[in-house]
């Protein structure tokens, strides 16, 4: 990654603006989990954490957590692993390609909004292996498997994924608790649709320092498709979100032993909008390379995707007509390899107009 090939160069929009200093984050919540961590059964501490995790949600979509109970020297060994997986020559990452049939392991031309990515990542999943539908065409009902693509040369990447990956899980089931809480319903109101058969998938990201970072994006402005997703950043940061309130985009600082979260498109149509997902981009720079580390929790395939019966009223009626979320995703990683012609698929498509709520 050198010279910048037009296919990076985001529009003139989406471009960073160089000129213009952004400011970073100081209003991004941060919200201590050690209460839940070490005294879950503490209720006064836990509707407190349930009113930071609401209050958060509903003006952010985005916030950080510290002592949430993820040995950091479970991240520390992963991120050793990734640092020596990246720094191979790129015919040895190739050995682990992915491609449209095979979408785990090693991959360094994704696209995001039709526009090349400034990265490399390796992809695997939770649970190995993963079922998933075998194309995103509606009638179509064959499922197929993923499965883990792992460099043989470099054993402890794997024990190191699969460790960390566990151990992140948990978190993100506790994260998901307090979601459930902080809506007015039981704890484990989402649990079921993180079965065995989930999807959840974990990404290793490293953006190599560009020479024109004025011109193109580690990752371009996009929202999750997923529930939730747990993410780990290193201290160069570069990880940056439109505040709801005005718009603008203002970069999260790095905090030490820190996870950044953010609520996904799932969890804005189960919530029917009380919750809702934030545009984020990831930022580039000429010097210094960066790493980090996404969880994305997501449900088994085969999950109906739509807002919650008891969050239905007949003053808020549901926003959203049901889609299946196996193909719903598929369909989104589609745009991973190739530049689409028109607009990926989005929850947008399928909203339901306010006149026919009536």
């Amino acid at each position: 990654m050198g010279e910048v090939d037009p296919a990076f160069i985001q529009d003139i929009d989406h471009q960073h603006k160089v000129v213009c200093a952004i400011a970073e984050a100081k209003g991004i919540p941060l919200i201590d989990l050690s209460a839940l961590i070490n005294s879950p059964d503490d209720c006064q501490a836990i509707e407190g954490l349930m009113a930071e995790v609401r209050s958060a949600s509903k003006e952010w979509g985005f916030f950080l957590v510290i002592n949430h109970g993820v040995p950091l020297e479970k991240l520390r060994r992963l991120e050793e692993a990734a640092r020596k997986f990246f720094g191979q020559p790129l015919e040895e990452k190739r050995k682990v390609r992915r491609d449209e049939v095979s979408t785990l392991g090693y991959y360094d031309t994704e696209h995001t909004k039709n526009v090349r990515d400034w990265k490399e990542v390796f992809d695997f999943t939770l649970h190995d292996p993963t079922l998933i539908p075998a194309s995103y065409t509606p009638d179509d009902e064959e499922v197929t498997q993923w499965s883990n693509k792992w460099p043989e040369n470099l054993p402890e990447l794997r024990e190191a994924c699969e460790e960390y990956a566990k151990a992140v899980e948990k978190l993100a089931f506790r994260l998901m608790e307090l979601i459930a809480l902080s809506l007015g319903l039981p704890a484990d109101r989402f649990h079921g649709f993180f079965n065995d058969h989930q999807t959840t998938f974990m990404r290793l990201n490293h953006y190599p320092p560009c020479p024109a970072p004025h011109l193109a994006l580690g990752v371009g402005h996009h929202k999750d498709s997923g529930a939730l997703t747990v993410l780990a950043q290193d201290d160069v940061g570069g990880l940056e979100v439109r505040r709801k309130s005005d718009g603008e985009w203002i970069r999260v600082k790095p905090i030490p032993n820190a996870y950044i979260i953010n609520i996904g498109d799932i969890i804005q149509v189960w919530s029917n909008e009380t919750y809702e997902s934030v545009e984020h981009r990831v930022m580039v720079n000429s010097e210094k390379e960066r790493f980090s580390i996404p969880f994305f929790f997501n449900p088994a395939h085969y999950t109906m995707v739509k807002p919650l019966e008891e969050l239905i009223t007949k003053q808020n009626p549901a926003k959203y007509r049901a889609y299946n979320w196996g193909k719903f995703h598929i369909t989104r990683t589609r745009s991973n390899f190739m530049k689409l012609n028109v607009e990926n698929i989005q929850i947008h498509h399928f909203r339901i107009p306010e006149n026919k709520n009536n």
